[in-house]
């Protein structure tokens, strides 16, 4: 089976539903952001520790299922209240390495950029959600996933910079 489809030449894509959306659809453009984020994901764990590269692997594969759900039109969900309480625990776990201040600078080391840059289009991921879920009701859960998400990779990024001496706080 060939990647080359030629179906979608004329501004058109499938969704697992069957249905026929416009490439620039609120549904392609949330998972158009995700894929996005799971790519910007791929980089970022090339230059994080061992424990923070397979959070980011894991949270690879849920992004899978996300999409899923968005272009199933919600008929496969997987992402739900359990996979929200582990990214709450690891938030948690790393709140407890770093007590902020203030506002940061983000991109101290290499690797928190790189996170950085994730949590950006978490955050943008999560506006295109909102906007599925308040005009369709679609993705309720991949939304609180989504900041939840965005919360993790910033937690991550500043503890990687209190490990290496390198968190500037604005004050």
């Amino acid at each position: 089976m060939s990647i080359t489809t030629k179906t979608g030449d004329r501004g058109l894509t499938g969704l697992f539903t069957g249905d026929r959306v416009v490439k620039y659809s609120p549904i392609m453009e949330a998972n158009g952001t995700i894929d996005e984020l799971d790519s910007f994901l791929g980089e970022a764990k090339h230059y994080l520790p061992g424990e923070m590269a397979g959070i980011l692997e894991r949270i690879q594969v849920q992004l899978y299922d996300i999409m899923a759900e968005l272009a199933s039109k919600g008929k496969y969900a997987k992402i739900g209240e359990e996979e929200v309480r582990w990214l709450e625990g690891l938030i948690h776990k790393y709140e407890g390495e770093v007590q902020l201040g203030g506002f940061v600078l983000p991109g101290s080391t290499v690797a928190s950029a790189k996170l950085d840059v994730c949590r950006t289009i978490a955050r943008r991921a999560e506006r295109k959600v909102a906007k599925l879920l308040l005009d369709y009701g679609l993705g309720s859960n991949v939304l609180v996933y989504l900041n939840r998400l965005s919360d993790l990779l910033f937690i991550m990024a500043r503890v990687i910079e209190k490990r290496e001496g390198k968190l500037k706080e604005v004050r």
